[in-house]
């Protein structure tokens, strides 16, 4: 399709106020809307190259992906320090950006989730409501190919501080991720409490299941049926329960923040 600057702006006008998505669950599948991604692909070119310092910082980018602002009637809590929120992103009422962090562009952030310091939402990632992404934490973007879905983080997870969510990555409703847990499209999840390997979706993507509790962890490296004598481990994020009352008490916390 042809797509024109008109077009493009009511787009993203339409992504900030939460009236369209990049991606949709519907009957317990994620859909991906890919004419989306290709608007916001074609944004880029679209645009020019504009000046877009302030004070003594330079900053030089597309004149079509500036950042976007915000009024106090939009009920997002922004605190100041430097965070940036770029065009296209959607922040729900409820929601809370602590500083400094980065949302891209296509990303949507449901209500009552914060996006703690030094955190960057990905471009089109979609992050629930009732969500702490806690900091230091990556959740990554996924913008090409436009039929591609994107990182999703679902109502009520739990993302511990210094995490990497990447590549497509599903992590479902009540997940708790601890810290220093990366999961790209490569990675394994071994469930402890099963003794076996979480299987990939129907699409190929890595899971992480609803209410699972997910650490660092690792699995020897087998050859021939045995592990090889050096010893030497792979990086392996394992899930050693799932979600219960004691569970829920140790981030009940995060309510208290909001």
């Amino acid at each position: 399709m042809d797509i024109t600057l008109e077009y493009f702006n009511n787009m993203m006008d339409a992504l900030e106020k939460g009236e369209v998505r990049v991606a949709q669950k519907v009957d317990g599948v994620w859909n991906v809307n890919r004419q989306v991604k290709e608007v916001i692909l074609a944004g880029f070119k679209l645009g020019a190259i504009k000046d877009m310092s302030e004070g003594q910082f330079p900053f030089f980018d597309k004149d079509t992906y500036p950042l976007r602002s915000f009024r106090k009637e939009d009920g997002v809590r922004i605190v100041p320090g430097g965070s940036s929120i770029r065009r296209g992103a959607y922040l729900a009422p409820g929601s809370i950006v602590m500083p400094p962090s980065y949302v891209n562009v296509g990303a949507y952030v449901g209500e009552g989730t914060m996006v703690d310091s030094h955190v960057t939402i990905g471009s089109c990632a979609q992050v629930g409501r009732n969500i702490h992404i806690s900091a230091s934490t990556q959740i990554g973007g996924v913008l090409e190919p436009a039929g591609a879905l994107p990182t999703i983080i679902e109502d009520g997870a739990f993302i511990g501080g210094n995490c990497g969510i990447y590549e497509g990555t599903i992590v479902q409703e009540g997940a708790v991720v601890a810290s220093g847990v990366i999961i790209t499209s490569s990675t394994a999840i071994f469930d402890a409490t099963t003794g076996s390997f979480v299987p990939r979706n129907a699409d190929g993507r890595v899971v992480v299941p609803a209410g699972a509790v997910v650490v660092s962890g690792s699995k020897p490296i087998i050859r021939g049926g045995k592990p090889l004598e050096s010893g030497v481990h792979l990086y392996c994020p394992v899930i050693v329960k799932y979600r219960d009352e004691k569970t829920a008490g140790s981030v009940h916390l995060e309510d208290l923040l909001r």
